[in-house]
């Protein structure tokens, strides 16, 4: 399925717009790796294990997100968009939308 930022699909017509679209994907960060990403904000430097955090969560929502436009018989996703939150202590939300579309 395509999925773009943009309004529309270069090269391709969208015959029908279906509705929004949405996923969120919500992960909780492991005590050990607090412990260790706490030590790495005290010398500086990126924090390995929230950016693979951030990432899965990512994936994870735009899978969900693929999923819900086909099964609303969907072609595409235009105008995606992504946020993340923290939603509660060692926990982050990655929230992605859009409209699902049918090409012509």
């Amino acid at each position: 399925m395509l999925m773009t930022t943009s309004d529309t699909v270069p090269g391709r017509e969208i015959a029908e717009t279906v509705g929004l679209v949405s996923a969120n994907a919500v992960r909780a960060r492991h005590v050990g790796r607090d412990i260790l990403a706490g030590l790495k904000n005290l010398v500086g430097g990126r924090i390995g294990a929230y950016q693979q955090l951030l990432i899965e969560s990512r994936e994870q929502a735009l899978a969900d997100l693929q999923a819900e436009a086909e099964r609303q018989g969907a072609d595409a996703i235009v105008a995606l968009r992504m946020a993340t939150a923290s939603v509660a202590q060692g926990a982050a939300e990655v929230l992605v939308y859009g409209t699902a579309v049918k090409l012509a």
